[in-house]
């Protein structure tokens, strides 16, 4: 058996944000991916798990002969990705018009390859605000909560990036040419919106904070804090589970208002509130074990590497002694690499010249002459 995408090579220019997730994912699915580095680092960084299961490279791109060995690792890969500001790999002479037309050239940007803003600086919280995501996320008469790095970044930029790269790789079976792949973080945020639309124009959602299904303004779907001061996640949506949800608070449901009557939430979330605070996170945890309420205790990373069903699947691995999670997904038939503790920048740099056809001599003048670091 071999990984799914055993047979692709890429090549990824080192940067920030999403290009590093989507490499390091193509690699935990099998493929070739060398990082053109333009340093070096005596030992590995252990924690750097983006960088699992890549080689290194490093380069003097500003060098003739480093610039040409960049050009001869793009022409001997199936995709280029990289997340520079437009122009860059222009400037360096390895933008699109500079490599073969077979290749698959995924560039990640937040506002997109043209427009007013395409030179902009910003974070995922940035394109977020801009595409009106973030106004709706956070408690109502509070600042917007920032979600991490994840919606933007990863969701709107990584996923659609891999999503756009892997699509122009079964297109390129078809027709036999590559093409240029223009991921941007303000259309990958608006596309994963769908649902919330659709609600909105049904007259389902109400743009206010904190009044909705899904934003923490229904006392059925929202986290509680416990006797303990821990906390427990309640996602009772549909009304079997609702139904379920109450029996375990030993309420009856004939006796409280309809689920979805807005103007009982305030009422519902202070008697939901008072009743979890009457015991631990684990002891509800216990009482919910099982059950379709949707309930879950909020664990921390560190917990969650130990929960049971989590463990039994190997969710979590820690090569290098630094946690993070197992590839994902799961085949039925293909096998995905073990994760393994990441090289240093630059440490691959002769292994690959190698397969390119460089002779030790040849490395070695390759590196006298700062082509190679």
């Amino acid at each position: 058996m071999t990984s799914p995408l055993a047979n692709l090579k890429i090549v990824e220019f080192a940067g920030l944000g999403p290009v590093p997730l989507a490499g390091q994912l193509l690699a935990d699915l099998g493929a070739d991916v060398i990082v053109v580095d333009r340093t070096t680092t005596i030992l590995a960084d252990h924690s750097d798990v983006n960088r699992r299961g890549k080689r290194s490279i490093a380069l003097n791109l500003k060098a003739t002969a480093g610039h040409s060995i960049a050009l001869q690792l793009v022409k001997a890969s199936d995709i280029l990705i990289e997340g520079f500001r437009p122009g860059v790999m222009e400037r360096l002479g390895l933008g699109p018009l500079n490599c073969p037309d077979t290749l698959i050239y995924g560039r990640m940007t937040g506002w997109g390859q043209a427009g007013p803003m395409a030179q902009s600086a910003g974070h995922d919280i940035t394109y977020l605000a801009m595409t009106g995501v973030l106004s709706m996320l956070g408690p109502e008469n509070t600042p917007p909560v920032p979600p991490l790095n994840l919606v933007a970044d990863y969701g709107g930029g990584s996923m659609f990036l891999l999503l756009g790269l892997l699509s122009a790789v079964i297109e390129r079976g078809v027709s036999g040419k590559g093409q240029v792949v223009d991921a941007a973080m303000i259309d990958g945020v608006p596309a994963m919106m769908g649902l919330i639309h659709s609600m909105i124009a049904n007259g389902h959602w109400v743009l206010n904070r904190g009044e909705n299904w899904l934003d923490g303004g229904a006392p059925f779907y929202r986290c509680y804090e416990c006797a303990d001061g821990g906390y427990v996640a309640v996602g009772a949506l549909e009304p079997k589970f609702y139904a379920v949800f109450l029996d375990n608070l030993d309420l009856l449901q004939a006796e409280l208002p309809d689920q979805n009557d807005r103007a009982a939430w305030p009422d519902l979330h202070r008697r939901f509130e008072a009743i979890f605070k009457t015991r631990d996170r684990d002891n509800w945890a216990q009482i919910f074990l099982g059950t379709d309420a949707c309930v879950a205790p909020v664990l921390s990373l560190q917990e969650a590497a130990k929960q049971s069903h989590l463990s039994m699947r190997g969710v979590y691995v820690a090569p290098g002694g630094v946690q993070q999670a197992a590839p994902a997904p799961r085949f039925g038939r293909s096998t995905v690499r073990k994760p393994s503790v990441p090289t240093g920048l630059g440490e691959d740099t002769e292994f690959i010249l190698s397969e390119l056809g460089f002779d030790a001599t040849a490395r070695a003048q390759l590196r006298s002459e700062g082509a190679t670091l």
